[in-house]
């Protein structure tokens, strides 16, 4: 900690939902200052082609799309840092957020730190994620029509993605470890009467075969009673064990539900401390979409700025 800067409007985070609340701020005049985090551009970065945001017919990679969205912001006025903030504090006016490099004081800070999905963290996952392997049926399911997919997990959302799959799959396997699903009573129904739907009882992947760009070709299984191994062919295998939010900065000082979620006020982007303003992922356990986190990002800025607006900013 070398160095002491202030500003209006502190962003946490460099997903959809900060970089659209560092343009608004920007082109409101508060020269807000956006630190990146550990994943600059946040998880569409980890996404090949998106054809689902609005204004891009033809599609767009991922990481072209962030980068479009953090040339945009700084065009404004926006002040793009590679630093990973690693300390907070909201008892203070004003605020502190303590980074490697200095201490920035501001009185108003947008948290969109975004969630990260779990991994199986099996040979194979990390390397052909985005090329067959993913977290979002809405965002890929349509990249697999006519195809056989598979689904690892066992509660509601792996059973909604399962569901979801069925519109664009010839057939989708839902790979379960234990012999009975943890989803509620209608999704178990949904699943059990699709009949493009098999459940794998008792399995569990141990690896996903296939190499880039082709993408995935086949999983590897194995019986969780018996050991053995088998091979499924699939082009596709989506990870729907749940997500992470990314919200321990804030632990001890926001309100958080039992799931680790940043829990804003009703109808609203603000929370349980005033001035602090909280979009994305970190606080939506059900949309998930980057459009909706866009928008969110959009509903801070706009709250944050009337916070200032009140402070006689």
């Amino acid at each position: 900690m070398t160095d002491l800067e202030h500003t209006p409007v502190a962003i946490i985070g460099s997903g959809p939902a900060g970089l659209t609340a560092a343009i608004y701020t920007a082109r409101a005049n508060l020269k807000p200052i956006l630190m990146h985090g550990p994943l600059p551009g946040g998880q569409l970065t980890t996404t090949t082609e998106v054809e689902n945001f609005p204004g891009f017919p033809d599609g767009i990679q991922g990481p072209e799309l962030m980068s479009l969205m953090e040339k945009q912001a700084v065009r404004f006025g926006a002040t793009i840092r590679q630093e990973l903030v690693t300390e907070v504090d909201l008892s203070v006016r004003p605020f502190r957020l303590t980074t490697p490099q200095k201490t920035l004081l501001c009185d108003s800070v947008i948290v969109a730190t975004g969630a990260t999905p779990r991994a199986l963290g099996i040979p194979g996952e990390k390397e052909l994620t985005g090329f067959g392997v993913s977290t979002c049926a809405t965002c890929d399911g349509a990249f697999f029509r006519n195809e056989v997919i598979a689904v690892s997990g066992g509660g509601d959302s792996a059973c909604e993605e399962a569901h979801f799959l069925t519109r664009f799959a010839s057939k989708v396997y839902l790979i379960h470890r234990r012999d009975e699903l943890r989803a509620s009573k209608i999704m178990q129904d949904r699943v059990m009467n699709n009949p493009k739907i098999e459940i794998l009882w008792n399995s569990v992947v141990t690896e996903v075969q296939g190499k880039r760009p082709e993408g995935v070709t086949a999983l590897t299984l194995k019986n969780t009673l018996s050991g053995e191994t088998s091979t499924l062919p699939c082009a596709a295998l989506f990870v729907a064990i749940g997500h992470t939010p990314n919200s321990g900065l804030f632990r001890d000082t926001l309100t958080l539900d039992e799931n680790g979620y940043i829990v804003p006020n009703p109808n609203s982007t603000t929370t349980s401390v005033p001035g602090v303003f909280v979009c994305g992922d970190v606080q939506d356990h059900v949309f998930r979409q980057a459009i909706t986190a866009a928008g969110s990002g959009c509903m801070a800025a706009i709250e944050a700025e009337r916070y200032l607006e009140g402070l006689g900013e």
